[in-house]
């Protein structure tokens, strides 16, 4: 069976069992990163728009994995298509 690479529902990075967020509990959370939820809180209250900006700042990081690299315009608009189907920002 392929295991489906998941993705924290804030903000889009690709969630492994050492980046995982907390629930109130200690219990890891499935849905978020540790850098967004933290014990079963989100770490910022924050619109989508500014999750976006903050996110911008690690286009580079990003661009390593990628066959194409993108500019921070670019990857701006790929955010904003992308996060409004992130659990946290659907309407």
């Amino acid at each position: 069976m392929i295991k489906m690479e998941k993705f924290c529902q804030s903000c889009g990075m690709p969630l492994n069992d050492e980046v995982l967020g907390t629930n109130a509990d200690g219990s890891k959370n499935e849905d978020y990163c540790m850098y967004c939820y933290k014990d079963g809180k989100f770490t910022n209250d924050c619109t989508m728009d500014e999750m976006i900006e903050f996110c911008t700042q690690f286009v580079d990081e990003v661009n390593k994995k990628m066959p194409k690299p993108m500019t921070k315009d670019e990857y701006k608009q790929m955010m904003r298509q992308y996060f409004p189907t992130l659990k946290r920002w659907k309407k």
